[in-house]
């Protein structure tokens, strides 16, 4: 009798792990591929007529593909609409830097709703929705990080001098060298964390936002042939380069800069390649759902093809926020391919995932669809719905904290807003454009449909008065706390001040601003100010010479002639004298648990302000 009933166990803990291996091989992987700053006309799928895109393309023809899909015109917002299901101005995450870049604490993300269904969940690449605790991918849900702070490699907050090759990455919560060009080491570092959950029976959710073809313009030379190439075979947009400017952000050379972004573009579409071989390599295309998107308009698309739109990046016009969307994965699972032409919005992906995947509760409310039941045919359309954009730019003018009023550029406004209805464009709370007619945006009609514009005015005052008070909020940086102590902060979220590059820093813009913080335990705190990061090894009054780095030549760094330092740290103040060899200026503070807000100058030796610590570096160094 023991030994019949043994054997039973044995039998039925056999078969209920059996039942679980089964299960656990058919929850579907998900993998998203976002790519920076290029938009819907970048890709041979939608008609480029000088680069080609073979696996991006091949992905995108076995997948489901929205036409009329929208995210933010900037990263950041869209970044935050991804990761949360909300609108930008709900969820907090407004603008690419000046403190506003910070996704509300409360809210769960992707990851976060992937985790608590089981799913090894990593992100490797750009992630720009904060830099320092609890607002990193690792305080959000995220197993495994390989990532870079702020905007783009060689941002203030990044390792400086990194230049897209051979660089250090914030990696689980400490810096590590890489090596390798930016795009080639996320894909290959995916592909590594990818390999060992198959192989440990793990579903995974993998995040793949790639930083190229974000500026700086570094891209390894190889691509770049092939790229000159295609557009000097097209020489009617070579004539265009001959009366267009570019933007200083890019360089003066036109052409060059197209052809650097083409490569870039190039390098993608064979990690993307990768990717996708990777899968069928290892028997796991039939069981992963990848998802190919942008993260705006182009930077360059109305400089040589935009398929048809008006305006890039940070525009409001159609092609500032109209970009792909391919949805490929089992048919079982997400329906057969096929195009569609609803109108569909960025944040639409959490509750579309979130249901694919069987999450019974979602963890807040979304301002995003479903598209499951649209994608397996269940519905024949979405429901009508209007659809609202609206994000904050770069405060560039503003140099210190008593210049801010209320036209900040980076405060939200309800008029920098565009609402969209089927195939309607409300821009600015005052220009009406139907797209459907008028494709490129070039007739205002809203004189001519004044029902149309009402009705869409009362969904923008609706709206508005249901999001103002959240983007209002401040989210604030946590310090003192065991899960980032010692820390760096950095002019990056100076609140309503836009320093973000290491090209500000070796200029020398002369800014100051605050970082709103929150104090996690009262105690004794030591506060580091310094003009260049640690890693450099610079000191207060340095020049930095021009720095040639792997794909171009970083700009030399001005000298100031500080004599002294200053910090405020709520209502207290100190200042210290600085002798010409300091590297940095040092202060102790008795300070309380709670909010407040942190401001650094430096002063020359009449007591004139110069600039604010674009690196102040924060360590608790005992509690009360």
């Amino acid at each position: 009798m023991f030994k019949k009933t043994t054997t039973l166990i044995v039998i039925t803990l056999v078969t209920l792990l059996n039942t679980s291996c089964v299960k656990a091989q058919k929850t579907p992987n998900v993998i998203i591929i976002l790519t920076d700053d290029q938009g819907y006309g970048d890709f041979s799928i939608h008609g480029n007529p000088v680069i080609k895109t073979p696996n991006i393309d091949k992905l995108g023809n076995g997948a489901t593909r929205f036409t009329d899909f929208h995210v933010a015109p900037m990263c950041t917002p869209s970044r935050s609409q991804l990761m949360t299901g909300q609108d930008a101005m709900r969820n907090g995450a407004i603008n690419v830097s000046s403190g506003r870049s910070l996704i509300d604490p409360s809210l769960s993300t992707m990851a976060d709703v992937f985790k608590k269904e089981g799913y090894a969940t990593g992100i490797f690449g750009k992630w720009h929705l904060g830099d320092n605790y609890p607002f990193r991918p690792e305080d959000r849900g995220f197993d495994e990080a390989i990532w870079f702070p702020s905007s783009h490699i060689n941002s203030v907050a990044d390792y400086w001098d990194n230049d897209y090759f051979d660089d250090f990455y914030n990696h689980n919560g400490k810096r590590e060298r890489f090596n390798g060009y930016c795009t080639d080491v996320f894909t290959d570092e995916a592909i590594s964390w990818m390999k060992k959950k198959k192989e440990a029976s793990e579903p995974f959710f993998t995040f793949l936002p790639f930083n190229a073809s974000h500026w700086p313009p570094y891209v390894p030379n190889k691509y770049r042939d092939p790229a000159r190439k295609a557009l000097e075979a097209n020489p009617a947009i070579l004539e265009r380069f001959k009366t267009e400017k570019m933007h200083s952000y890019y360089g003066t050379d036109l052409k060059e800069a197209m052809v650097t972004f083409l490569a870039m573009g190039l390098n993608i579409d064979e990690n993307v390649g990768k990717v996708m071989g990777f899968l069928e390599a290892n028997g796991l295309d039939d069981n992963t759902i990848v998802i190919f998107m942008t993260d705006n308009g182009s930077s360059f698309g109305r400089h040589y093809y935009n398929a048809g739109m008006k305006g890039g990046k940070q525009q409001l016009f159609e092609g500032g926020h109209r970009v792909p969307l391919f949805i490929k994965g089992p048919e079982a699972i997400v329906g057969k391919p096929a195009v569609f032409d609803d109108l569909t919005h960025i944040q639409d992906l959490l509750p579309t995932l979130a249901s694919v995947i069987g999450v019974k509760e979602l963890p807040h409310a979304m301002d995003g669809v479903d598209l499951l039941p649209l994608m397996k045919k269940e519905i024949n359309k979405l429901d009508d719905r209007m659809l609202v954009i609206n994000f904050t730019k770069t405060p560039q003018k503003v140099l210190f904290p008593e210049q801010d009023n209320p036209d900040n550029a980076a405060a939200p406004k309800k008029d920098r807003g565009a609402v969209l209805w089927k195939k309607w464009r409300f821009l600015h709370n005052k220009t009406l454009y139907d797209v459907s007619k008028d494709p490129h945006q070039d007739t205002d009609i809203a004189a001519e449909n004044p029902k149309i514009v009402d009705a869409m005015r009362n969904h923008l005052n609706t709206w508005w008065d249901d999001v103002k008070d959240d983007a209002a909020k401040i989210h604030r940086i946590v310090i003192g706390s065991h899960k980032e102590n010692p820390m760096m902060l950095t002019a990056c979220d100076w609140y309503n001040i836009f320093v973000d590059q290491q090209k500000q820093v070796r200029k020398g813009d002369k800014k100051s601003g605050k970082w709103h913080v929150v104090v996690d335990q009262a105690g004794t705190y030591e506060f580091e100010l310094r003009r260049w990061p640690v890693e450099s090894g610079y000191g207060l009054n340095d020049a930095v010479p021009a720095t040639k780095v792997t794909d171009g030549i970083l700009i030399p760094g001005v000298s100031f002639p500080i004599a002294s330092a200053k910090i405020m740290v709520g209502d207290q103040e100190q200042s210290i004298k600085i002798d010409p060899t300091d590297k940095s200026a040092r202060f102790t503070f008795e300070v309380k648990a709670g909010e407040t807000s942190i401001y650094t100058l430096f002063e020359d030796a009449q007591g004139k302000r110069i600039v604010g610590a674009y690196y102040l570096y924060v360590n608790r160094t005992s509690s009360k």
